[in-house]
């Protein structure tokens, strides 16, 4: 979603602003803003509609501001259209209240009325303008500071929210607070940096606090100060951060995609070798006792996008294994029905970014009721991590372009692991049984690298296949998962109608839409369903169909059907969505670049969804 930056210091602020808000572009925005001030003098703010540049060239890269104190904006729309007015910075009417936020306030409707009655204007159609000025509100109403505003606005807006707000009255201080929307500070050399993600200050330091939720911080030059929302000063442990700026540069690739595609083999190699220790999988980390494993009657899987396709297969490999009963829910319907849980069960909550508006949602509803949790998340110290009763950190990196994939593999591995462990933990399979499929799991990085040196023939498909109305993925059991994160790949970069189908339901339907020349890819990838897949492939094919066959090798007879194939190396079948989708993440690139697209910003899309 939108991103925020903010520092204070004795550097010019406006370029490191813009550097910041530019290694935030990856999470989706329509415009743009800075306020920067300059010592005891006003707020100068500049606004731009449209990409990034339009702001630097606007502020000749920041250099026509002058002032070591700032806040800086990327907006993703959500009240009021894209807009030069609508972008952030936000000010009150005398501008004594300048500020930026990402989330969204609920009862802004309320509030603004209430406003209005007191004599406040409004020129924006944007909540954030509301909460801007409930904090000048209760700033002038109060005269109690910037901690005491910002409290009393806390507790009268609902929703969700990370602001960054400048005082007049507090030059070279800028105030934050947090409900929910990730915030990240950062402290380097008496200077001081805020962000909604780690990338945009990463550069300038790697010392950061993690805001919590309902708390709010006074930055000043090299200086922090937290506070709860009671107004009192509380303590907070400085974090470093292992990972460095380079991992978040694209090291001679065209687009992050490719870059992270290729950096999938050492991801999910790193987070292999965090949870296997001399060939045997290690869960001690994760803080799951012998105990609490065969205890477990019932497990939940909740989950987002990608996330979501994830647990589609684990749903597989967990029951076929471990024998454990799985439902996989999406995160943002979880809640609404009052969900029947298991007092006895596990929810899995899994997340890239740790903040998923959705997922984090569904965390708390199954602590609420009493329902032990798991985090499977990427982002060390995220809320999603902290808030869950045990956590799976999975070693991807950083992932900037928006369509994740190796967040998605080491998200598989996790799913893997998992089940690897509960199934010898439950005694449904022996050591020697759980030691070979360990094994089998160390093969998948080198096993990933092999496909990636044939991408070339699937570039040369991708396209014959660029100007495609509408490609149907098809599959059964794990296949169908596979389908699912594939389609998914496909339209989200490429803005090509895909759908992903049980390949047994096509007759039910969906086949109608099939005709001459439509692009259907059949992923075979289970021995048990190959032919009955094969069956229903031949179906589109008499269709007019025209078909790609996904196979692992071995299954040559696939080519007497498809008019295409792509093979992935052989592994066991529980463990093939970890291969399978590889060709399918380059398949959706390929035709985003034939297309020529913004591969890692695609439209309306943004990297991490952290409101509702």
């Amino acid at each position: 979603m939108c991103g925020i930056v903010g520092f204070t210091g004795y550097a010019q602020a406006a370029p490191i602003l813009l550097d910041g808000l530019s290694k935030l572009e990856y999470r989706g925005y329509d415009s743009a803003g800075l306020a920067v001030r300059d010592g005891e003098k006003e707020t100068e703010i500049v606004k731009a509609k449209g990409r990034l540049k339009v702001l630097m060239e606007k502020t000749d890269d920041g250099m026509a501001m002058n002032g070591s104190c700032g806040i800086g904006h990327t907006r993703w729309a959500t009240h009021g259209e894209p807009s030069e007015t609508n972008a952030h910075p936000h000010a009150s009417e005398d501008m004594s209240v300048v500020a930026v936020h990402n989330g969204i306030i609920e009862n802004y409707q309320e509030l603004r009325e209430k406003l209005i009655k007191s004599g406040y204007r409004f020129y924006s159609q944007t909540d954030t303008e509301v909460a801007v000025k409930m904090i000048d509100y209760y700033d002038k109403k109060y005269n109690c500071g910037p901690v005491d505003a910002l409290a009393r606005t806390m507790m009268r807006v609902r929703g969700s929210y990370a602001l960054a707000v400048m005082f007049r009255d507090y030059p070279g201080q800028i105030y934050v607070a947090r409900k929910d929307s990730p915030m990240i500070i950062g402290v380097e050399n008496g200077e001081t940096y805020v962000a909604s993600d780690v990338p945009a200050i990463l550069k300038y330091t790697r010392n950061v606090y993690y805001i919590g939720n309902l708390e709010i911080a006074c930055l000043e030059k090299g200086k922090v100060t937290f506070y709860n929302i009671d107004r009192d000063e509380i303590e907070k442990e400085l974090t470093e951060i292992k990972w460095d700026a380079e991992a978040a540069e694209k090291a001679g690739f065209e687009h992050f995609m490719m870059k992270e595609i290729h950096e999938q083999p050492k991801a999910v190699a790193d987070t292999l070798n965090a949870y296997v220790k001399e060939g045997r999988v290690d869960l001690s980390t994760v803080g799951l006792s012998v105990e609490e494993i065969n205890k477990i009657s019932q497990i939940y899987i909740v989950a987002c996008g990608s996330a979501y396709h994830v647990g589609m297969t684990a749903q597989y490999v967990i029951e076929e294994l471990a024998h454990v009963p799985v439902r996989v829910e999406l995160a943002s319907e979880f809640r609404y029905r009052d969900p029947l849980l298991d007092k006895n069960g596990l929810v899995i909550v899994i997340s890239q970014s740790g903040e998923t508006a959705d997922s984090l949602a569904a965390l708390r509803e199954a602590k609420s009721k009493g329902v032990r949790t798991l985090a499977i998340v990427n982002v060390v110290g995220s809320t999603i991590a902290r808030e869950a009763d045990n956590v799976m950190y999975t070693l991807a990196g950083p992932e900037i372009a928006v369509a994740t994939t190796k967040a998605y593999s080491t998200q598989l591995i996790a799913a893997y692991l998992l089940a690897v462990e509960f199934a010898a933990v439950r005694e449904l399979i022996d050591e020697t049984k759980a030691a070979e499929l360990t094994a089998e799991l160390l093969t998948l990085p080198d096993k990933i690298s092999r496909i990636l040196e044939d991408k070339e023939r699937i570039q040369w498909f991708a396209a014959k296949f660029a100007n495609a109305k509408d490609i149907f993925f098809i599959g059964r059991g794990i296949d169908y998962a596979i389908s699912m994160e594939g389609s998914l790949k496909m339209k989200e970069i490429s803005y090509v109608h895909s759908e992903a189908y049980a390949a047994g339901e096509l007759k039910h339907g969906t086949i109608s839409l099939v005709e001459d020349g439509t692009l259907v890819v059949g992923v075979v990838t289970q021995q048990k369903l190959y032919e009955k897949t094969l069956s229903n492939m031949v179906e589109v094919k008499s269709r007019g169909a025209y078909l790609m066959g996904l196979a692992s090798y071995g299954h040559y007879s696939i080519e007497d059907t498809v008019n295409f194939t792509v093979y992935i190396p052989r592994t066991d079948e529980r463990f093939a969505a970890s291969l399978a989708i590889v060709p399918l993440q380059l398949m959706g690139y390929y035709v985003s670049v034939a297309k020529g697209l913004d591969v890692d910003k695609p439209r309306n899309l943004a990297k991490s969804v952290t409101v509702e």
